[in-house]
């Protein structure tokens, strides 16, 4: 039996002048086109070419196929949520339960608007799995989680920090899955984002509580 191989998804080159950076823009701007206008069964690097105005041969020169086009769409996506994200959790203004509650629901949404992506990257998954910049973007959740929580709970220890960062990221990143693949209205995922975020708060407030009762009983 023949082995199914797996689509490269890194793209061929990155553009060094102005021009380059312009078509490569102009391609990414069609095919989220493409993608929106035809889905992912009919997405195709044609298409995308059609689209753009320019030659397959020319889309060849940086995408070696659809799911190269479609990876560099997703790594777009997550550096601009993980900027927002970040921007949210740091925000010193506003307290931090309310940041959190922001933070779902940028994300819920982000879920949602990412799931046709997904689906058109399935037939690249195990490579989009552990690409550099899958891993990359998970490290960088995780940083970003792990400040939070150590300004929220700053007496609990490193291990107990580390676990409850990762129980509220592979809750979230769970359900905004979910929601994301039930086809919810915008209505909804917000309703349910809120939702979420009222549980970690709960969760977060019962540990504070527990933390300053134990301070106290020492005292």
């Amino acid at each position: 039996m023949k082995a199914h191989k797996t689509p490269v998804i890194s793209a061929r080159k990155r553009p060094r002048q102005a021009r380059s950076e312009r078509l490569v823009a102009d391609i990414l701007e069609a095919a989220t086109r493409v993608l929106a206008r035809d889905g992912a069964r009919r997405f195709t690097t044609a298409r995308v070419a059609e689209a753009a105005g320019v030659s397959v041969g020319s889309l060849y020169q940086y995408f070696p196929n659809k799911e190269s086009i479609l990876f560099r769409l997703q790594t777009d996506e997550w550096q601009q949520t993980g900027t927002l994200l970040d921007t949210q959790l740091t925000d010193s203004t506003r307290p931090p339960l309310e940041r959190l509650r922001s933070v779902v629901l940028t994300f819920f949404r982000s879920e949602c608007d990412e799931a046709e992506l997904r689906v058109a990257l399935k037939d690249a998954a195990p490579l989009y799995r552990d690409a550099p910049e899958t891993h990359e973007h998970r490290k960088e959740g995780r940083r970003r989680s792990l400040a939070f929580t150590r300004e929220l709970l700053p007496d609990l220890s490193v291990r107990e920090r580390a676990f409850v960062t990762d129980l509220i990221m592979t809750a979230m990143s769970a359900i905004g899955k979910t929601v994301s693949e039930e086809g919810h209205s915008r209505a909804e995922v917000d309703r349910l984002a809120m939702a979420t975020g009222d549980m970690f708060c709960a969760y977060l407030e019962q540990l504070a509580r527990g933390r300053a009762s134990a301070s106290s009983n020492r005292g």
